[in-house]
């Protein structure tokens, strides 16, 4: 049943970003940016946890110092990013 919950947790996040369009990295949560193509919970979690270590992203292109983010998916996500406060 939790899994379940979960999935459909994610799901309604995934609507949520496709509907918004833009996910900002300095306040997204783990779930929300799961709602991101190409983003599993591993790689969201790191994100979060990169923000709360370092502080919050200056550009899109900070993404990449998260470990498990590299060029290619910052490419591919980069319209659908802002670092807006």
């Amino acid at each position: 049943m939790k899994t379940i919950f979960t999935t459909l947790f994610v799901l309604l996040f995934a609507v949520a970003v496709a509907i918004a369009g833009v996910v900002n990295l300095n306040t997204a949560s783990v779930g929300e940016l799961q709602g991101l193509a190409g983003i599993g919970a591993a790689k969201a979690q790191a994100i979060v946890t990169y923000r709360e270590q370092h502080g919050p992203f200056k550009s899109v292109d900070d993404l990449v110092r998260v470990k498990g983010i590299g060029a290619k998916t910052l490419e591919h996500l980069r319209e659908s990013l802002t670092v807006d406060k």
